[in-house]
């Protein structure tokens, strides 16, 4: 990769940084037949002054959902459920579960509300180092009200995906955690890439997580369980590239069900992509999943027409007027991408 080039990606970083006052990040860019561009930034931990390394753990928070809806995938493509099966087929007490389709649940279009209510709040304050369950964050929606009519919006919603990997536990029989070490990260190499509910399992090294505030800025607490399947695993700049090439061309599916993984709309509610599909986002022809919460932003792209892949990471989150700083800097990096090659 030429030095003109790499000038301008580290440029990127440096500047977004800046911007959102973000204290530390990690970030790839991999051009076939071009080279490999990798970075780490700032500050891992403010108050220790520990600086980030490329083979740093960092949370990939929503992220998440993109392996989950792929195992559902996956069991279409083995016959065991179909996208138009109803979700009351493996959940029950759900609101217009009879009428809500896993399709609609992996597309941000069940209508069903999220589970982080004040039931969830109240009981998370009591204790915030509690360890919850896969049943006991689903159990927060169960006999809710709908949010809309099944099918009829597109609003982003964390317990859309918990209540897939409900069903995805139901199908196999298996833990959500150990269905994934089986079907993705055995099989992709993703020895660096974890499903962690308890924080005292998170390998070092790893970043503090931050958000804007008073100075001196303290880390986040962080309790991965509450997320679940939609945003509890952590991985590394490595195993982002090799997720995010997966994910996009479609390595752990039948081609017919990608291509119908990839058929969405914009999202009335959500993060920014132009177009949200089944688990996965397309921002101009960049396809994968960012992630942000308690202190952390993560996006992972790839782009199959040039074969290229974007990953980063940021330990900052919840920034003014819902800017996301690292899926901010995917987008510029893939702004100077695209001007390399018109050029």
């Amino acid at each position: 990769m030429s030095a003109e080039l790499q000038e301008k990606l580290q440029a990127v970083v440096d500047e977004t940084m800046a911007e959102y006052d973000v204290p530390g990040a990690v970030a790839g860019v991999w051009i076939p037949d071009e080279g490999t561009w990798t970075t780490a930034a700032g500050l891992a931990d403010i108050a220790g002054g520990t600086p980030t390394t490329t083979d740093m753990s960092w949370p990939l928070r929503s992220v998440t959902k993109s392996y989950t809806v792929t195992m559902l995938l996956q069991l279409v493509d083995e016959g065991l459920l179909t996208l138009d099966d109803t979700l009351d087929q493996y959940v029950g007490g759900v609101t217009d579960g009879d009428r809500i389709t896993l399709r609609e649940l992996a597309g941000m279009s069940s209508g069903n509300i999220d589970y982080t209510n004040e039931d969830f709040i109240a009981e998370f304050q009591v204790d915030p180092e509690r360890i919850f369950t896969l049943d006991e964050l689903n159990g927060f929606v169960l006999g809710q009200p709908a949010q809309f009519e099944p099918g009829t919006q597109h609003v982003y919603t964390n317990a859309n995906t918990n209540l897939l990997g409900a069903v995805i536990e139901e199908v196999t029989g298996q833990s959500f955690a150990d269905v994934l070490q089986e079907r993705m990260l055995d099989p992709l190499g993703l020895d660096a890439t974890r499903y962690i509910v308890d924080v005292a399992t998170w390998t070092e090294p790893h970043p503090l997580g931050y958000v804007p505030g008073d100075e001196p800025r303290e880390p986040q607490q962080q309790n991965f369980s509450i997320f679940g399947p939609a945003g509890s695993m952590v991985s590394t700049l490595e195993d982002g590239r090799v997720w995010a090439e997966a994910l996009a061309t479609g390595a752990m599916l039948d081609p017919a069900t990608q291509a119908e993984r990839q058929v969405g709309a914009p999202l009335e509610v959500g993060p920014p992509y132009d177009t949200y599909a089944l688990g996965i986002g397309e921002t101009a022809g960049w396809w994968g999943h960012n992630g942000e919460g308690l202190g952390y932003t993560a996006a992972v792209f790839h782009n199959p027409d040039t074969g290229a892949s974007i990953v980063v990471f940021m330990n900052e989150s919840n920034v003014a007027d819902k800017a996301h700083p690292a899926d901010q800097t995917f987008r510029r990096i893939a702004d100077i991408l695209e001007s390399e090659t018109t050029q």
